[in-house]
């Protein structure tokens, strides 16, 4: 039986509550919610009460908030969850931050750290009682007064996980988060090979242990029962791998199996606006090396392989129509593991 627990992405923004009790049935422990075309807290606040499974955001975008902004929404998902609630943040990319939400971006590693420390600070404030006084190079919060501080949370505060890719950002989030969000465009290769050492160095800059750390893999499943769901899935699957493909914070995955030229091609074609020929240069092998494909059986031991013994979580991306049975599916067989 794999050690590790599974989650999955909420779909729905209006019926987030119905389809997390749905997913909860389904055998899953946890689900997340993306930052894309809707703010990401918003489902888990629908999905929070009476909730079944964990809820945390894959990721919160960061550095367009600001630590207390962030602190005021985790801790009232925390109370409306009944603990079940973490903070995931992200920095995203360069082009985003600046020129979509129009905040400055660098030095990106150094306001995330900050960042997670000021928040934690925050927390701090309003469990003991304490004077708040947080004062860094890019966040300063030195006022709480009585009106405004929601006093302890009975759940405790809600842990703080940080996104990573690169070796930089991996180490910090090693170093000084609750949890890490290994990026799904990986492969066991690039996973073993970067991740797994980034993680050992940063736990030991911080002089943690590595039980102090929660390891959150995530993983683009392409999975189907037969031939037309696999075929769906293929489909979604490689649409998402060229999208980031193109993005040139991910090309380190891409170098790790002498695919950087392939970055290039979809970076160019991105620039013009050609997304459906992008998926063309997605071929079967590119697809099997990042992303866990096959049927459900085949899925699970792939999982187990990559991330047994080394994942606390790992989390499934399923970027096409997949329903709650074929959900279902795939974490029995993982969690039936090697029985199935």
């Amino acid at each position: 039986m794999a050690q590790f627990k599974i989650d999955t992405q909420l779909r729905s923004f209006a019926g987030a509550a119905t389809e997390a009790a749905e997913l909860a049935d389904a055998g899953v422990d946890g689900v997340f919610s993306f930052e894309g075309p809707h703010d990401g807290f918003v489902p888990l606040t629908l999905a929070a009460p009476n909730s079944r499974v964990d809820l945390y955001t894959n990721v919160a975008i960061a550095l367009p908030r600001n630590p207390m902004q962030m602190a005021y929404l985790a801790n009232d998902l925390q109370l409306l969850s009944g603990g079940r609630f973490m903070l995931g943040l992200g920095s995203q990319i360069k082009p985003q931050i600046e020129k979509r939400f129009g905040v400055p971006f660098y030095p990106p590693v150094a306001r995330m750290r900050e960042l997670v420390q000021a928040v934690r600070a925050i927390f701090a404030a309003w469990t003991t009682g304490e004077r708040l006084r947080f004062e860094g190079d890019f966040y300063r919060h030195t006022l709480m007064t009585p009106m405004f501080n929601p006093g302890p949370n009975p759940h405790g505060a809600p842990p703080v996980l940080l996104g990573a890719l690169g070796p930089m950002m991996t180490r910090m989030a090693a170093e000084v988060a609750d949890g890490l969000l290994v990026m799904p465009f990986s492969t066991e290769r690039f996973f073993t090979e970067h991740t797994v050492a980034n993680v050992a160095a940063g736990l030991a800059a911080g002089g943690r242990s590595r039980d102090e750390l929660t390891i959150i893999s995530q993983a683009i499943v392409c999975v189907g029962r037969d031939e037309a769901e696999y075929a769906a899935a293929v489909g979604g699957a490689k649409g998402l791998l060229s999208f980031y493909g193109s993005t040139p914070s991910y090309r380190p995955v891409l170098d790790a199996h002498g695919w950087g030229d392939l970055h290039l091609e979809l970076n160019a074609l991105s620039k013009q606006g050609r997304w459906v020929d992008m998926i063309g240069l997605i071929d079967d092998d590119i697809l099997q090396t990042i992303a866990v494909c096959g049927t459900p059986s085949e899925v699970a031991a792939q999982l187990v392989r990559r991330f047994d013994g080394v994942s606390d979580r790992v989390a499934f991306y399923m970027p096409y129509v997949a329903t709650t049975e074929l959900v279902a599916a795939t974490v029995d067989a993982v969690k039936g593991f090697p029985d199935t």
